[in-house]
């Protein structure tokens, strides 16, 4: 599926329009309409001030906002692009699924939102609720790099981080449906410290030779597509692999399949995808 229309969300916290402007790379790819979300949830706004909502207040944010969205319109509309804005009072997971639904949008691109401690206990992530009450592709999107830098191109250098699952399978679909846009995959596969456990060391030879044929396909299928690639196989945990193999090879994203694991287990065991997209430093692309 190709990525034609994109929905922004954003807060005007962590992306704003050169933040939209990094992903125009899709654009070799079909991407030619962008729909801006901007959505104002009273309780969060009556926390922040310590007291209760204003209705006055609710004008003043939807005239902010859309004053911001007529101008990133023209800028869309000179580069010859279509584009849509909604500015919406009301909970944040519900207006990006309704924005969705409506305007058939093909990605979601969010910004990271970090949890404190207690959250992370005992309340899902806003990426995870997102990602089990949708099929859409999810983009966490992180524009500017703890460096200092800025991704201006996050989908040249995707790496790919495979599981063998079917939403990896999706993923490898995905990024062969946009092949224009990049440059180069960096395909990872990581066999977990788990997977290992208990194992003699001709079995780990197995498990290995196993992983890198499958890797060897894959190389083969994108390669068949024109794309540049390289494969590596990992033994380990599986975030710090990821997260230091995007390093060593010069990522720009981070690309791989979420199952959108049910409420219980991923709050108390954890989603891989979940921790990338919040504990990487590069833009997670999470493949439904």
């Amino acid at each position: 599926m190709k990525f034609k229309k994109m929905l922004f969300v954003t807060n005007f916290e962590k992306l704003w329009f050169d933040g939209l402007e990094s992903l125009f790379g899709l654009r070799k790819s079909g991407l030619d309409h962008i729909v801006f979300l901007h959505v104002i949830e009273k309780d969060k706004i009556a926390m922040h001030r310590g007291k209760g909502y204003l209705k006055e207040e609710e004008v003043g944010l939807k005239q902010m906002a859309d004053v911001r969205f007529i101008d990133w319109a023209e800028n869309i509309f000179e580069k010859g692009m279509e584009c849509g804005a909604y500015v919406v009072v009301g909970n944040y997971i519900p207006k990006i699924l309704s924005t969705v639904e409506a305007e058939k949008a093909n990605l979601i691109v969010i910004e990271a939102h970090e949890r404190t401690r207690v959250e992370k206990l005992y309340a899902d992530s806003t990426i995870l609720e997102l990602l089990r009450r949708t099929k859409t592709p999810v983009l966490v999107h992180k524009y500017m790099l703890p460096s200092g830098k800025t991704n201006k191109n996050p989908f040249e250098v995707p790496l790919f981080a495979t599981d063998w699952s079917s939403p990896c399978e999706r993923a490898l679909e995905q990024i062969i449906d946009i092949k224009n846009s990049i440059k180069k995959v960096v395909v990872v596969h990581i066999v977990s410290e788990d997977a290992m456990k208990g194992k003699s060391k001709h079995e780990l030879q197995m498990v290995q030779k196993e992983n890198k044929k499958r890797l060897e396909e894959v190389r083969i299928a994108f390669e068949d597509e024109g794309i540049e690639v390289e494969t590596h196989l990992y033994m380990g945990e599986v975030v710090p692999l990821i997260e230091n193999a995007s390093r060593e090879h010069g990522a720009t994203m981070v690309i791989t399949g979420t199952t959108g694991k049910g409420a219980w287990r991923a709050r108390w065991l954890g989603s891989i995808s979940q921790q990338l997209a919040e504990s990487s430093e590069l833009p997670t692309l999470l493949i439904p």
